[in-house]
């Protein structure tokens, strides 16, 4: 069996949370056997969600949180002071070792400026863009900075270049 891919996955943000965020990764973790998924948020919702689901539980892990930061929160001083979010329990995840990549269908401000405070940039990188995979006719195509920069600059406009290749 191939090595495990640990992804933390914040429960909490997106529609229809925390539902339809849990039913994807029981959906996943059933198609893919190489994945385990640290679900990250409320206990009761985590609980509620999973209650009645068939899936997996040897590679679902729970990593409750008591705080969620909204979307019209702002990014820097939500990550800075719920410090029990979800989402920042999710990317200590990733800064720990313990996961090798994060999801978050919630604010994507918070999961951008945490990403930066908690986890870093890759040196030489001035300023990350947020790069979603776009469905096409063939496949999916990579969307370098889809808006998260209003202001770039040639040499990040270079960068973006780069990680995209």
């Amino acid at each position: 069996m191939a090595e495990l891919t640990r992804v933390a996955l914040d429960v909490m943000g997106g529609d229809n949370a925390p539902l339809e965020i849990i039913r994807g990764a029981v959906d996943a973790l059933k198609e893919n056997e190489n994945i385990a998924v640290y679900l990250t948020g409320s206990k009761e919702a985590i609980e509620s969600a999973l209650s009645g689901m068939d899936y997996p539980s040897d590679r679902v892990e729970k990593v409750f949180s008591t705080e969620v930061i909204e979307n019209a929160e702002p990014p820097v001083m939500a990550i800075r002071q719920k410090k029990d979010s979800s989402i920042v329990r999710g990317l200590n995840l990733v800064k720990e070792g313990v996961c090798d990549a994060f999801v978050s269908a919630g604010s994507s401000g918070a999961v951008l400026v945490g990403g930066q405070l908690l986890i870093g940039r890759i040196r030489g990188v001035e300023r990350p863009p947020l790069a979603p995979l776009i469905p096409t006719a063939k496949g999916v195509a990579l969307l370098i900075d889809c808006g998260a920069n209003v202001d770039a600059r040639p040499s990040h406009l270079a960068q973006f270049a780069r990680m995209g290749s």
